[in-house]
């Protein structure tokens, strides 16, 4: 009879694997040429029929009220609360615990380090365009702030997308690993697009949030892996001298 592996091995096994730095720049790649095109399409003006047409296409009526009826409103409120700043950093807080738990150092600092530095990138470019919100339709949820790019698109893409690919790396099974990223990038464009059914962000602010946060998590993972990697042994050299030996 074959004994399972102990479950401390597990961690260990899982550290092997790793997005290829290769793909990952690749789909940064495109991911920021899409951001830059959005880009310049608002700067230069030529975004206004998408965008009216965009937040026009959810209302009905004189009222421009939200179609459908009151339980998907209700939803899709749920739904855009998980691209805001509590229940986003909670689920990443308990992530990096999990991931801590878990013996898995350099995906709980990489996930960290891709998270701060994506809400840094996001600000900056807000700062920098400084489009006001739309005011074509009445908001149906509270937002504050500069409308582009979409913090919401933007900070899910890349705190989803990046949990994923650190999950990802304690299968060694391929579709597995798919299947988790396929589920960040698809949970953090139903966030995108419900920014837009709410009547807060112009489509263009969230397609360019999308594309950004995106491109920062692929981005990151290919350019912070060793920087990660060298601070996860560094303090667990560090855990390993505090602590008392039996």
């Amino acid at each position: 009879m074959i004994e399972a592996a102990p479950e401390r091995h597990l961690p260990q096994r899982a550290r092997s694997w790793r997005i290829s730095p290769r793909h990952a720049l690749i789909a940064a790649a495109i991911c920021w040429t899409g951001f830059v095109v959005v880009t310049v399409l608002v700067l230069g003006g030529r975004s206004s029929g998408i965008d009216n047409a965009g937040l026009m296409f959810w209302r009905r009526g004189a009222e421009l009220a939200p179609a459908g009826p009151q339980w998907l409103l209700e939803a899709v409120r749920d739904l855009t609360s998980l691209g805001g700043v509590l229940l986003r950093n909670l689920i990443m807080a308990g992530v990096l615990a999990a991931l801590l738990f878990l013996r898995l150092r350099r995906e709980a600092v990489l996930l960290a380090a891709t998270a701060m530095g994506g809400w840094v990138v996001n600000s900056l470019v807000k700062l920098a365009v400084g489009r006001p919100r739309p005011l074509i339709v009445p908001h149906l949820t509270e937002a504050g702030g500069q409308s582009f790019p979409s913090g919401h698109s933007f900070n899910s893409a890349v705190v989803y997308i990046a949990i994923a690919l650190a999950f990802a790396a304690m299968s060694p099974r391929r579709d597995v690993r798919w299947t988790l990223v396929a589920t960040a990038i698809v949970l953090s464009i139903a966030i995108a697009i419900s920014r837009v059914w709410l009547g807060v962000h112009f489509p263009t602010d969230v397609a360019a949030g999308w594309l950004g946060g995106a491109g920062w998590a692929f981005l990151a993972s290919a350019l912070l892996h060793r920087p990660a990697k060298a601070m996860a042994e560094q303090a667990g050299d560090m855990l390993d001298t505090l602590t008392p030996r039996g």
